[in-house]
């Protein structure tokens, strides 16, 4: 089990970026994929990126690809998104979530772990 924190979540202009950052406890963190999922009001919890334990495998949604980059640094216990080219339809709450070893992409319900989440509000 690990306990995630994120942060670097705020108000943002159309056609701006954000970096959100993932912090992990625990030595084991380097062994757990790691994703981000968003929640807009109203609406269900979305996959957005995510990268598998080895940091081999990353894998986007449609609609950030190309916009967004999921990285990690182990040595840090830090996962990060980078976010570019914001859309007020990005605006959401933000979490992080893991699941031991496993690739790049899965549903909400196979992560096992998650943070309190940070929102982002991009405005038009």
């Amino acid at each position: 089990q690990v306990q995630l924190v994120e942060s670097g979540g705020g108000l943002v202009q159309a056609g701006g970026s954000l970096r959100l950052f993932c912090a992990a406890s625990g030595p084991t963190f380097s062994t757990y994929a790691v994703a981000w999922l968003r929640q807009a009001p109203g609406k269900e919890r979305e996959f957005v990126a995510g990268i598998s334990w080895g940091g081999s495998q990353t894998s986007y949604s449609d609609s950030v690809k190309g916009r967004f980059t999921i990285s990690r640094d182990n040595a840090k216990n830090t996962v990060y998104l980078q976010m570019n080219s914001l859309k007020p339809e990005d605006t959401a709450v933000y979490y992080c979530a893991a699941r031991k070893f496993g690739g790049g992409r899965y549903v909400a319900s196979e992560y096992s772990d998650w943070g309190q989440g940070t929102q982002v509000t991009v405005s038009s």
